[in-house]
């Protein structure tokens, strides 16, 4: 199963969702499809719950009627994110790709607003992966 395309993965597990009575897919199974294409990984390997959790609060942030940055987060994704203890509070390392970088500058101070209303008692920090060739 490891050895199938991600694609042909997803297909499959997409056809054994419970469909309503016109066909469609409930919307969770959408809204975790949506939030899985926010995650930037090393092929093969699986995202953390954690990732998964951060990659749903940014599409729930994206796709919010009410926020001012959802055309800037639309191209931005994740390649991981990390539990931090420091003293007495939990700090939430987000690393993004070097190339959403200047993006992710341009909205950062809205961003970490956002992501700590999202994760309370929790510090985040925004990290650029670069990859060095």
């Amino acid at each position: 199963s490891s050895l199938l395309p991600l694609r042909l993965q997803l297909a499959r597990a997409f056809a054994r969702q419970p469909k309503a009575a016109n066909g469609t897919v409930s919307t969770t199974t959408t809204i975790m499809l949506n939030a899985r294409k926010k995650i930037l990984k090393e092929k093969g390997a699986a995202p953390t719950a954690l990732e998964e959790e951060v990659a749903k609060a940014l599409f729930d942030i994206e796709v919010s009627p009410s926020s001012d940055i959802k055309a800037d987060l639309r191209d931005v994704v994740i390649c991981s994110a990390v539990d931090f203890e420091v003293k007495n509070r939990t700090a939430l390392i987000i690393h993004f790709p070097f190339r959403v970088w200047k993006t992710v500058q341009k909205i950062q101070g809205r961003l970490i607003r956002e992501l700590e209303k999202k994760f309370s008692k929790k510090h985040v920090v925004f990290v650029a992966q670069r990859t060095i060739l």
